[in-house]
């Protein structure tokens, strides 16, 4: 598995990411995937389930014992606000509506982000779209990891807290990597995040609250839906950058374990991704692939050889253009 000892940098190469040459010669070889590139209109439907169920839920936990609170928050609201966030994913490609009706990707995104407490789907979108343009790319993809996570949490102990800490270093991360001016729709979605979360407290009280804040933080810090942020491009072998997962936690995730499938194709929403798999399959097959997410974490926190370091970072060339 590569080295035996500790990274003390990250791997750096001076190639260009490799999904946009795939997806070329995919495309050459099955031209019929172009036809999977239309919205999922389904996503709608499932979206406003989801945060329906949500709204019931504030109102059941209201007045639950604190100890039937926090359960009922680990075990069933953290995960339905992670797989939120990656409703909130696939709406930031404009997989509800369309291109051709960005605005209402955009306002169902601060629908879909209502559930969750603190204001992200339009700062997601504004980020996630540098990730997929320059994977990798040297003070323009907040993915990566900065250099004080990659020094720091290099122990087991350190790197089972640094999992824990993830949703703190992913707000943190794009302040110190690459800041950006305040946008007016992020400033539309803190007014009716805060506003909504006024509401919340206002009429249902604290301990609802508390199930909605501390899912969402739970739901994204140390849990098995989680492996999903190590598996999709921290540097398990030596030289591929993005890998796969194949698992039932699919089913909850809206498909994002599909991660080289999503790079080569991200106009193709979640639902297709298996479609494009068993497509290319000569192409994807072959790829190293994970088929569980805890065992991910269990062999990150564990392996010596891995940290957050373990990543492909590139120099940019060229016009660099941002979100």
């Amino acid at each position: 598995m590569g080295n035996t000892m500790a990274r003390e940098d990250f791997e750096w190469v001076y190639t260009d990411q490799p999904h946009a040459d795939r997806r070329k010669e995919i495309l050459a070889k099955h031209p019929e995937i172009k036809t999977l590139m239309k919205p999922d209109y389904n996503l709608i439907w499932i979206v406003s389930l989801m945060v329906l169920t949500q709204f019931i839920a504030f109102y059941l936990v209201k007045d639950l014992d604190w100890k039937w609170l926090m359960f009922w928050t680990y075990v069933f609201g953290s995960c339905i606000s992670h797989s939120m966030t990656l409703a909130i994913h696939e709406i930031s490609h404009n997989s509800a509506f369309g291109n051709g009706k960005a605005m209402w990707n955009r306002w169902f995104g601060m629908f879909a982000n209502l559930p969750l407490g603190l204001p992200y789907s339009v700062s997601f979108k504004r980020y996630h779209m540098d990730h997929h343009r320059y994977l990798g790319g040297d003070g323009v993809d907040v993915d990566i990891p900065t250099n004080f996570e990659g020094w720091f949490f290099c122990t087991p102990l350190r790197k089972l807290v640094w999992i824990i800490l993830q949703p703190l270093f992913y707000t943190i991360r794009p302040l110190c990597i690459n800041p950006k001016p305040v946008s007016r729709l992020e400033i539309i979605n803190l007014l009716v995040q805060f506003s909504f979360d006024a509401l919340i407290y206002h009429y249902l009280g604290g301990k609802t609250m508390v199930y909605m804040l501390a899912g969402s933080i739970l739901g994204l810090g140390l849990h098995p839906i989680s492996g999903h942020f190590i598996a999709e491009h921290y540097m398990f072998l030596k030289g591929h950058e993005t890998y796969s997962y194949y698992g039932p936690l699919n089913y909850l995730t809206f498909n994002v374990g599909y991660h080289n499938e999503h790079h080569d194709f991200p106009s193709v929403p979640g639902k297709s991704l298996p479609l494009v798999r068993k497509i290319a399959a000569e192409y994807y097959d072959p790829l190293p692939q994970y088929n569980s997410w805890v065992k991910v974490l269990y062999d990150f926190v564990m392996d010596d050889t891995l940290s957050p370091y373990s990543r492909i970072k590139r120099k940019l060339k060229g016009e660099v253009k941002l979100e």
